[in-house]
């Protein structure tokens, strides 16, 4: 996926599943931090600036403005799915 930078970005997630997911945006050192705040948490976070928790059958929008080109990821960290292999690369270019 690329979006560009210096405008807003507007992601639209919405959860088709039975459980609870989060889309949670950042580069790897981003999502490793994050990984370890669920885990110490037991579970789904709150909505923050980087991120929304969505709730089955819920639609939820997350709008955010890269200052920057660069490489990022768009990942779940709700237990196992993150490394489960539910994440996105994001390109923001210039």
């Amino acid at each position: 996926m690329a979006v560009p930078a210096g405008v807003p970005v507007t992601f639209v997630v919405t959860n088709a599943g039975s459980i609870d997911h989060e889309f949670y945006l950042g580069d790897e050192a981003a999502q490793a931090e994050h990984e370890q705040e669920m885990q110490e948490m037991g579970g789904m976070g709150h909505d923050e600036e980087m991120g929304i928790g969505v709730k089955p059958g819920e639609t939820k929008e997350l709008t955010v403005t890269f200052p920057e080109a660069a490489s990022i990821l768009a990942g779940c960290h709700v237990a196992g799915h993150y490394a489960g292999g539910m994440k996105a690369s994001v390109e923001i270019g210039s």
